[in-house]
């Protein structure tokens, strides 16, 4: 059985690789709009837009496609990757000081069993005050910074998390604890993909 991520992230194939497990990466092609105002919906809802797509492109049916879509959330706002280095500084003042919420949906599509399932998972984030020159200083020096989906826990702004509460990996992009109880949901265990 192979499993193959639906996902262009660099982050996520990361998280992946600390299971040490084969799989190939199928980035898909859809646009990134959901329709959904509740956040969780949003990213469950790109997350299985994703699979669908890269399930057409699959020609096997010995595969498990992984799709996920991660946001910040926080105070009914919507937090995607900023566009600009002025959008990634607003972020970080609104985030100042207050606690947000990383949510990334995930969509697994079983082609050998015809299985589907797509939950979220929410990890609160509590920030620090960060001043303006701390905040100027991290968007100088973040090089990953419009590719995130507002900050990025592996990177420099750590300095201002005061404190997590849930699945770190779930900020990065991928929840693994929960991921894996749902592919032991479908019947499978991670030597089913070495």
């Amino acid at each position: 059985m192979k499993i193959i991520l639906a996902s262009g992230s660099k982050t996520r194939r990361k998280i992946l690789d600390t299971l040490n497990i084969k799989y190939d990466v199928l980035v898909s092609d859809v646009e990134e709009i959901a329709d959904k105002s509740d956040p969780r919906k949003y990213v469950e809802e790109l997350s299985m837009l994703k699979a669908k797509s890269v399930s057409k492109k699959v020609s096997t049916n010995c595969a498990v496609i992984i799709a996920a879509d991660s946001i910040i959330y926080k105070d009914g706002k919507i937090y995607q990757k900023p566009k600009s280095i002025i959008e990634a500084m607003k972020n970080l003042k609104e985030f100042s000081g207050s606690k947000n919420q990383g949510i990334t949906g995930v969509t697994i599509i079983d082609m050998l069993n015809m299985k589907e399932i797509t939950f979220s998972c929410v990890t609160d984030v509590y920030f620090k005050e960060i001043c303006s020159e701390d905040i100027k200083w991290y968007v100088e020096h973040e090089k990953d910074l419009l590719k995130k989906a507002g900050y990025s826990l592996e990177g420099t702004i750590s300095l201002f998390v005061e404190k997590i509460d849930g699945d770190f990996y779930n900020v990065l992009g991928l929840p693994l604890g929960m991921l894996y109880t749902k592919l032991n949901e479908l019947g499978y265990k991670l030597k089913d993909f070495e």
